[in-house]
């Protein structure tokens, strides 16, 4: 767990710097799709091009649609899960 914290303290003084209140929520959205990613065993450059070459062509009013993108969901594709030992 000290990992995801550790990333999130080193992190705290890059957000300083974000030019607007919307920089910064950017910054916090993105953050907390890869941290929740690795949380979730998956390979985090993977997971975001899985999500963008599938967000643009969903209905986002599908709840089904939107739950199977999630990272906990089973239906992600095995190659953005990083292989167990």
């Amino acid at each position: 767990m000290h990992i995801a914290i550790k990333s999130f303290v080193i992190g705290r003084k890059n957000y300083l710097f974000s030019k607007s209140v919307k920089g910064a929520t950017a910054s916090g959205i993105c953050y907390s799709i890869i941290e929740t990613a690795k949380a979730h065993s998956l390979k985090p450059f993977q997971y975001l091009t899985y999500l963008f070459e599938r967000l643009p062509n969903i209905d986002l009013e599908n709840v089904d649609a939107l739950d199977a993108l999630l990272p906990w969901s089973n239906s992600l594709s095995e190659d953005i899960r990083l292989k167990s030992e």
